[in-house]
């Protein structure tokens, strides 16, 4: 439904389940309504303002990827068949890009890329595939998952985030 948005050098890799309805009829990521993906963007100073949906092109200029884990398919998860969901094609992004952290944007789709039923929101413990990548699992941003939402992993993955940038500006 919607390309990957991949920087040359990542800093961070955004990982969703799939488009949701609005986002696949407006063609931009994290563009239903009351979805906070990009007032937590702004919030935690991942990018260095708000921005809009339609500005998700931007994204990879601040060393920040999107990609979806079905990417034939959108609507709600309840929605979306099993067969849709690709982590084995999210495994060859990871491994080809290599960011220095990739975050789920929500906790499905983290147990489903590393099948794992019992992940909690917070950082991951490594994958052996990617032993050199930091992974996240955070409270969905998307409105009908509203009643569940958290910020604190949200800020807890931007402090990890500045350090990573700090450290390559040193550099």
């Amino acid at each position: 439904m919607l390309p990957d948005l991949l920087p040359q050098n990542p800093v961070i890799l955004f990982c969703g389940t799939a488009a949701g309805r609005a986002s696949a009829a407006r063609g931009h990521y994290y563009a239903g309504p009351g979805n906070r993906f990009w007032q937590m963007l702004a919030e935690t100073r991942i990018t260095p303002h708000r921005m809009q949906p339609q500005d998700d092109h931007r994204l990879p200029d601040f060393g920040i990827g999107l990609t979806d884990l079905a990417k034939d398919v959108a609507g709600m998860d309840r929605d979306i068949p099993a067969a849709a969901y690709l982590p084995q094609r999210l495994a060859a992004l990871i491994s080809g890009l290599a960011p220095r952290i990739v975050a789920f944007t929500s906790l499905t789709a983290a147990r489903l890329a590393l099948s794992d039923k019992t992940l909690r929101a917070g950082p991951l413990a490594p994958d052996p595939r990617w032993p050199q990548v930091a992974l996240w699992a955070l409270p969905s941003p998307s409105g009908a998952a509203r009643g569940h939402f958290t910020a604190q992993p949200w800020h807890a993955l931007a402090q990890q985030i500045a350090a990573v940038r700090a450290r390559a500006a040193a550099r």
